[in-house]
Order: C-alpha cells, then structure tokens, then sequence
C-alpha cells in the first residue's frame, strides 16, 4: 500500500473513531451510574466518571500526535502514538469483565462494540505501519 492511500486509510479511521469514541465515552460520563461496575472489593480497577473524562482527552491527544507525526513521515513514532490511541476504544473490553455487562441496553452494546472494533483496527494500522514504514518514510529519512 503507497503511503498516500495509507493516509486516507489512517484519516478515516481516525475519523471513525473519534466520532465513535465521543459518543461512547459522553455515555459512560454522563451515564456513569447506568453502566455495571465491579463488586466491591473486586481487583477489578473501576474508574470514576471524571478519570474516564480525562482519560478520553489523553487518549485522544495521542491520536491526534500520531496523526501529526504521519503526516512528517515519521512512521515508527507515529505507529507508536496510535497504539497508545488504540487504548480508547479496546478499554472497552473493560466493560465485558464484570457482571451485568451483557445485559446493558442495545445501543449501549453497539457503541462499546463499535469502539472495541476501532481500537482493534487502529492497533492493526499502527503494527503495519511500523513493519512497513521502511516502504512508507522517504528516501532520506531511513
């Protein structure tokens, strides 16, 4: 794949997943006590809804770093910046550990899902990128 249809790739992904991500983590702020939790005294970590607030900017402050550093072909660091994206949406996974999960409204599953689906696909991206940024960064950059 040139590094051009790459990049659309990447945008559209990115693109996807921002708007996926928002309505997921603006749910589980605003709905905070709608969704399961783990048992008290669980090992199961359970997050506040304002850590789940700030984790959602930090999350997405490095899609964004990983799409800048695409953008200056350096493809190893951006490859990097977006497995730590990739975090948003495969968090997710998160909500299946603990009880009562599976019986959460049927909207409320397809955008967990959703989100699930494009941490794994943006985590795809970053590890073929950085197996292919050889190919991917100009010459003189390698």
């Amino acid at each position: 794949m040139s590094y051009l249809r790459a990049t659309r790739v990447l945008c559209w992904l990115l693109g996807v997943a921002l708007v996926v991500s928002v309505i997921h983590y603006v749910d589980n702020y605003v709905d905070y006590a709608d969704f399961p939790k783990p048992a008290p005294g669980s090992s199961m970590p359970s997050p506040s809804a304002t850590t789940i607030a700030v984790a959602w900017f930090v999350l997405t402050a490095f899609g964004a770093l990983g799409l800048v550093l695409w953008f200056r072909r350096r493809i190893t660091l951006s490859a990097i910046a977006l497995v730590v994206y990739s975090l948003s949406g495969l968090v997710g996974f998160g909500h299946y550990a603990v009880p009562g999960a599976f019986h959460m409204v049927w909207w409320r599953q397809v955008h967990v899902i959703a989100d699930i689906c494009c941490g794994a696909a943006i985590l795809a991206f970053a590890l073929w990128s950085a197996w292919h940024s050889d190919e991917l960064s100009p010459p003189g950059t390698r």
